[in-house]
């Protein structure tokens, strides 16, 4: 009996082969990664497991496992493909559906570069749900444009706000707003630039900065940067999805647009 002849014996049997549907959950085989079935490139078949992580594999017999089973995958029918679209924020984007007349009810963010990143990430989502965010400058005068606003059952606020952690001027603003048609949240970061990943703008850590000095005027001086508006071009050019910023920005953001698109809105 040859027994070399016999190594590729998941290859010669009979085994099942089973169209790799969009969703359909399978294992590598050889390497025991497991994902979703996500779409192909280059003749492979782009699996993604439950981190969100994305792996190639080449479409060979009997390479993957379905339900403990060895099958042989095949890329389905042109005609039956159809490559799932994600916006930046990580949802599904919705085919064919033109923007929403603007809601009455609108998130506020403390400047025009969170208004940005904001846009950046979260601005398909927004469009769709009818959402326009305002930038404001600061929030030291939050209680009053509160009161200007009006908020109600029907033009809900949400207001994102930097460096929102205990015993700061900014906890204490945000403490006197009482309104349940008001929702503040925030992110525990000096200024929004913060917020996005540092190895995303290529740098290993946001530069510690003094108390007292100008925290943007000092991240340029510590990273060799002339201006600030050089910096934030940089910094904006380097976000692409919600991948690129840290998580309680992304956590605060999906609280206000929950909370700015509740059903009773439309009442």
């Amino acid at each position: 009996m040859d027994v070399l002849a016999n190594n590729d014996w998941r290859r010669r049997r009979a085994v099942p082969v089973v169209d790799a549907e969009l969703d359909l959950v399978v294992e590598d085989a050889d390497s025991g990664f497991c994902g979703a079935v996500v779409g192909f490139e280059y003749g492979a078949v782009v699996l993604e497991d439950r981190h969100g992580t994305r792996r190639n594999f080449p479409l060979e017999p009997a390479a993957f496992l379905l339900e403990g089973r060895t099958v042989t995958l095949v890329r389905p029918a042109p005609q039956r493909v159809q490559q799932r679209k994600v916006t930046a924020s990580g949802s599904i984007a919705v085919a064919g559906q033109s923007a929403r007349v603007a809601r009455r009810s609108r998130i506020w963010v403390e400047g025009i570069h969170d208004a940005a990143l904001v846009e950046r990430i979260w601005g398909d989502d927004l469009r769709v749900e009818g959402v326009v965010v305002e930038p404001l400058d600061g929030i030291d005068e939050l209680a009053g444009a509160i009161r200007d606003f009006g908020p109600g059952p029907v033009a809900r606020l949400g207001v994102l706000v930097d460096h929102l952690v205990p015993g700061s001027k900014e906890s204490r603003i945000v403490a006197a707003v009482q309104s349940p048609y008001v929702l503040v949240t925030g992110h525990p970061y000096v200024d929004v630039w913060q917020a996005v990943r540092p190895e995303a703008v290529g740098i290993r850590a946001w530069p510690v900065v003094p108390p007292g000095q100008n925290w943007k005027e000092g991240v340029c001086a510590a990273l060799g940067v002339a201006e600030p508006a050089e910096l934030w071009r940089r910094i904006l050019a380097s976000v692409s999805s919600f991948r690129d910023v840290e998580t309680p920005l992304i956590n605060s953001m999906e609280r206000l647009i929950d909370f700015v698109t509740e059903p009773d809105e439309d009442v």
